[in-house]
């Protein structure tokens, strides 16, 4: 079992390597590969992440962004094979690690302060 956990750690640490630090209250953007059929592509999904979850292979981020009027949140992998690529656009000011309060807001209640510097 610690050979596998060796492994894992070595494969996390690889991955994690080429993306950028972010944390809750930042908005990003993540290229996603998406397969249809034989062919591939890159879809860009920006939005503010929420959380941060787990350590290791089992990292997980939610990214919030709103749709129309809708808001819609998705889960991803930090170590998936499927993200080419993230881009931290704005860095926020919150308190918290965890930001569902997020999600009973709206208009200009819903605005994260951009951090400074």
């Amino acid at each position: 079992m610690d050979l596998i956990k060796v492994a894992e750690n070595a494969f996390a640490a690889e991955q994690q390597a080429n993306l950028p630090k972010f944390g809750a209250g930042d908005t990003i953007t993540v290229h996603y590969k998406i397969r249809e059929g034989n062919k591939e592509r890159i879809q860009d999904y920006r939005g503010v992440v929420i959380q941060v979850k787990g350590t290791g292979v089992t990292k997980t981020f939610t990214v919030r962004k709103m749709s129309g009027n809708i808001g819609v949140e998705r889960i991803f992998p930090m170590s998936s094979p499927f993200i080419d690529g993230i881009d931290v656009n704005k860095k926020g000011t919150v308190r918290r690690k965890r930001i569902f309060y997020l999600r009973g807001l709206t208009g200009k209640k819903a605005r994260i302060k951009e951090k400074r510097g």
